[in-house]
């Protein structure tokens, strides 16, 4: 559980200073004019990065603890996560979609993340209480499937590494 964890934290330092990066421009963007229309939902954005930190210990610790037997999955999680990239509305908007596949993308629950960061910071977008709600549970059923699995494995782990 060490290494999921380590790599979160160092990925957490490195989010911090692009973040800052985005502040800066962010700020830059206020001071010459450009519309961008931050609410109260930018108090979200903590939650936001916790919440997003914890998708990615939890699915850290799943992928770690079966690579560590099956190698080869390594490749495969590369690219479902290359995958996983495009079906997360990150460089194009939920709202430009048809309410059918926006429900679709409602079940990605990084899609949410992205959209309620969106929406506090630049007013655009689409926010929801319930989709946010949707993507802490699966937060912490995937650590606590994660944890398990863990315990699991990790008894066998110095037999197959």
């Amino acid at each position: 559980m060490i290494v999921p964890l380590s790599t979160v934290a160092s990925n957490l330092v490195r989010m911090g200073i692009q973040f800052l990066l985005f502040v800066v421009v962010y700020i830059y963007y206020l001071i010459m004019g450009v519309h961008v229309a931050p609410n109260m939902y930018i108090l979200l954005l903590p939650l936001v990065i916790i919440m997003l930190a914890g998708l990615s210990l939890g699915f850290g610790i799943i992928i770690s603890s079966m690579t560590t037997k099956y190698r080869d999955l390594t490749i495969l999680f590369t690219f479902i996560v290359q995958l996983w990239m495009y079906a997360t509305p990150i460089i194009y908007p939920l709202s430009t979609m048809s309410p059918r596949r926006q429900w679709i993308m409602a079940l990605n629950p990084v899609t949410s993340l992205v959209e309620t960061f969106k929406y506090g910071t630049m007013g655009v977008g689409t926010f929801s209480w319930a989709q946010l709600a949707y993507s802490f549970g699966f937060m912490v059923v995937l650590l606590a499937i994660g944890i398990v699995v863990f315990n699991k494995v990790q008894r066998s782990f110095m037999d197959t590494v």
